[in-house]
């Protein structure tokens, strides 16, 4: 299936249809920038639009977990089926969240670097979690282990689902990002990932004040 038809099949508020976590995670990258990250807490649902991504593309990818075909306990859900959520612990605090994409057996992984609450209300619970340090947008979810914490989002859910509404985190189709908003650059704190280190492998919306990183040498991503 083209992306063509792959379009024609997302409806905003519905979960993203299957065939769009079959993609690579270099073509779902940025295609999951402006669609909806759900949190159910004990509080209330928190939406977010997701304004950055990072693609990391299998087991020929240097800065993949998954590097040569690495397959241990932790990087195991990177092997199955596309349309769950690889979560892993980084410097022994900051938990990251991935959308797993792909078929089963060739490990695909988006990073979502960046989220912006949809409303006032959403932002109120995010803020809840983060505590009064969020004072500007980018210090309340710009970066993988703000939005994490704004999110309550750690390993208990590693390896759920991301394509059933109402479950503890899922995806729902928003409105995708317009013509011409979408930047690439190089992905961040990868140095050890040798000529994968440059590669413009992360996305982002311009403008937007929740986005972690703005690289000045960013192009415009062109599908």
């Amino acid at each position: 299936m083209d992306m063509n038809q792959i379009a024609k099949k997302i409806i905003p508020g519905r979960p993203l249809p299957p065939e769009f976590y079959r993609l690579t995670a270099l073509k779902a990258g940025p295609l999951l920038l402006g669609h909806t990250l759900v949190r159910r807490t004990e509080d209330g649902d928190i939406r977010c639009r997701i304004v950055e991504t990072e693609s990391y593309g299998g087991v020929e990818d240097k800065g993949s977990h998954a590097f040569g075909g690495r397959r241990t306990a932790r990087t195991e859900v990177m092997f199955g089926e596309g349309g769950i959520a690889y979560i892993y612990l980084i410097y022994g605090m900051y938990n990251c969240l991935n959308v797993v994409t792909g078929v089963p057996d060739d490990p695909q992984a988006v990073l979502i670097r960046a989220v912006e609450p949809l409303s006032p209300a959403d932002e109120a619970l995010m803020r809840q979690r983060r505590g009064t340090n969020a004072r500007r947008p980018v210090d309340l979810s710009g970066g993988p282990g703000r939005l994490c914490r704004a999110l309550d989002i750690d390993k208990s859910l590693n390896g759920v689902p991301l394509r059933e509404p109402g479950a503890a985190l899922w995806l729902e189709a928003g409105d995708g990002a317009p013509g011409g908003a979408v930047m690439q650059a190089p992905r961040i704190n990868i140095a050890y990932a040798a000529e994968y280190t440059e590669k413009p492998w992360r996305f982002y919306l311009r403008d937007n004040p929740y986005v972690s990183v703005v690289d000045k040498q960013a192009v415009v991503w062109t599908n």
